[in-house]
């Protein structure tokens, strides 16, 4: 109880302080200053150190989403830097609450590289953007928490003071020196998988634009015998229409000379029945 209440007593506190810092040249809507008051809020959240069960950020998160779409379709919206820096910082928060939900200390710490901080401060006190430091924060805790899996050793923030003391004072025991030389020896493993990875990615992409490039010539090769396959198509249709022409033209030719032929015959079969029948007497 003690708890909730000195919570929620942080929480108003912050809202009026939101309130009180926030200003902006030009009159800011209601809309927007419950949202830069909710905003300022769970970054607050994220930043504390939250019990398992706590289930408001992730509540204020999506009202967060819901203000933010309203803040959008608005009439009298701020400007479109504004809201994409608005949007940048609730992406990164829903991001964080995503990151929180895996399983293994690697995989949040993965997730957490690809999330991107808020650029401007929210309130004008901040000298640096909340969600970079909570983005920080949480790094450095998820890869605390990852050298301690690859250790096989318990998270806890007592044993870290206590190893800061004795790195302090020069007495380092040789389990620890050993959990270093470990740990020296997995990162390099790691750093040599990268390497690794990075080459095979590198000759991916080189074998890919080799084979890019043979495609390219291949196919160019292919469009100029296609372009010569049209072209002797064309010129063998030219010749075939002259030829069609000439023997259209020989063919009437040989149809004009037997037309002539045949008028001759009938003329002189005529011109004979004439002359036979005036020299033949005639029959009585």
């Amino acid at each position: 109880m003690g708890y909730r209440d000195s919570a929620s007593k942080n929480e108003k506190g912050q809202m009026a302080q939101a309130e009180g810092s926030y200003h902006r040249p030009l009159a800011t809507s209601r809309l927007e200053l419950n949202l830069v008051r909710l905003l300022c809020r769970c970054e607050s959240m994220a930043a504390e150190k939250r019990e398992p069960d706590e289930w408001r950020l992730e509540k204020y998160v999506g009202a967060l989403e819901d203000m933010l779409q309203a803040l959008k379709v608005q009439a009298s919206k701020p400007a479109s830097e504004v809201i994409s820096e608005y949007s940048r910082k609730v992406d990164f928060l829903k991001g964080m609450l995503q990151a929180e939900k895996l399983t293994s200390s690697s995989e949040k710490a993965l997730a957490n590289q690809f999330l991107a901080p808020g650029r401007v401060p929210t309130t004008a006190k901040e000298r640096v953007p909340a969600t970079k430091t909570v983005h920080l924060q949480s790094r450095a805790r998820y890869t605390s928490e990852m050298r301690s899996e690859l250790l096989g050793m318990e998270p806890s923030g007592e044993c870290e003071v206590d190893m800061r003391k004795r790195a302090a004072k020069g007495s380092r025991p040789a389990d620890e020196r050993q959990s270093a030389s470990e740990l020296d020896l997995v990162l390099q493993r790691h750093q040599g998988l990268q390497e690794k990875l990075a080459e095979e990615m590198l000759g991916l992409a080189r074998s890919l634009k080799t084979n890019t490039l043979a495609a390219q010539s291949v196919i160019k090769k292919d469009n100029q015998t296609l372009s010569h396959s049209l072209k002797m198509a064309d010129q063998n249709l030219e010749k075939l229409k002259l030829e069609s022409e000439r023997l259209e033209q020989h063919a009437q030719k040989s149809v004009n000379w037997l037309l002539w032929a045949m008028l001759i015959v009938v003329c002189f079969v005529f011109i004979s029945m004439i002359l036979f029948i005036r020299i033949m007497p005639r029959l009585k």
